[in-house]
């Protein structure tokens, strides 16, 4: 039986919802990266 992308996303999702720890690993990247963004961002804007 194939899944459809929707089916596989809220398994995930509930996976996720299940194991606080993924949720906070996962946090922590995209903090990661937005910090690495914004830095990179001000290094092109300085002159």
């Amino acid at each position: 039986m194939r899944s459809t992308m929707k089916d596989l996303i809220d398994e995930n999702k509930r996976e996720l919802l299940s194991d606080p720890s993924a949720i906070n690993e996962i946090e922590k990247k995209l903090d990661d990266k937005k910090a690495k963004e914004v830095y990179v961002d001000s290094e092109f804007t300085k002159e």
